[in-house]
């Protein structure tokens, strides 16, 4: 009988965070996949679990995922962990997953601690709805392409950051999303957590001075772009063009006059009957 695929979330800064149920599975595994056996076994050892390790990561990935699987089939329970927080999240781990899936194997998760959930939580921004981008990519162009499709973004963002790529990335958010609302959340559970809060444009004041230390791990949390100012932009962008044009462009994407009519006045925010006159006197 084939094993099965643990995917254990760890302490994201404070150990006394794991759960019961995760210190227990890790316990009875036959073997724990990690990213950085150095960061791990240091974890493992407090908890006095002595399952062999194995490393999973970036440039193994793939290989290595087959390789686990076929354990499983065995009849091994592999447990996975992140260095912190929930696996899957940020890392490798998707792929692993993915190909177990494929392989027909059981995957199973024992939840736990996530930057992601926490520092939204802490950060007294909206959170109704969000989007989680990690770190954002190191090659320049790609980037751009990423900030800019996130300066339309109406859900609350969040990041991760290094603390030595920090102010720059700060500066390439204002330049690209303007002045937002922003919590920048540091060691979070750990001794010196921080939340800072305020606008992107203070707070790269603020650090650029000297007057916030630039150290530990970081989570952002960026205020979505709001719904009245992306409509604004779009009324902006329609009155670059006639209301006759506007018409017409509906018509030829197969609305009736009606509908046309009706589009064009929401599109521009005026009434109807506006839309009407105009087309009547052209």
């Amino acid at each position: 009988m084939a094993g099965k695929i643990y995917l254990v979330a760890t302490p994201i800064g404070n150990l006394s965070d794991i759960s019961i149920r995760a210190v227990d599975t890790l316990k009875n595994v036959d073997i724990i996949a990690c990213e950085d056996t150095r960061n791990t076994i240091k974890f493992l050892n407090h908890f006095e679990i002595k399952a062999p390790l194995t490393s999973y990561h970036e440039y193994n990935k793939i290989d290595k995922a087959y390789e686990l699987c076929e354990k499983v089939k065995t009849g091994k329970n592999i447990a996975f962990v992140s260095d912190a927080g929930m696996p899957a999240i940020s890392d490798p781990g998707y792929e692993l997953v993915d190909i177990a899936y494929k392989e027909g194997l059981n995957v199973t998760v024992i939840p736990g601690a996530s930057a992601v959930v926490s520092a939204l939580a802490i950060s007294g921004i909206s959170s109704r709805r969000f989007s989680f981008e990690g770190f954002l990519p190191s090659d320049k162009n790609e980037k751009k392409e990423i900030l800019t499709e996130l300066s339309q973004e109406s859900r609350t963002i969040i990041l991760y950051e290094a603390p030595h790529r920090l102010l720059k990335t700060l500066k390439e958010l204002f330049e690209c999303l303007g002045d937002r609302k922003i919590s920048i959340v540091r060691e979070l559970t750990k001794l010196h957590e921080e939340v800072i809060r305020g606008n992107l444009g203070k707070i790269i004041a603020d650090y650029e001075s000297c007057d916030i230390a630039v150290r530990g791990e970081y989570v952002l949390v960026i205020e979505g772009k709001s719904l009245l100012e992306k409509r604004s932009e779009r009324q902006k962008s329609f009155e670059e063009i006639s209301i006759k044009e506007h018409f017409d462009k509906y018509i030829l994407m197969g609305l009736d006059k009606k509908e046309a009519m009706k589009a064009v006045a929401k599109d521009r925010g005026i009434q109807k009957r506006e839309v009407y006159k105009e087309l009547i006197g052209e």
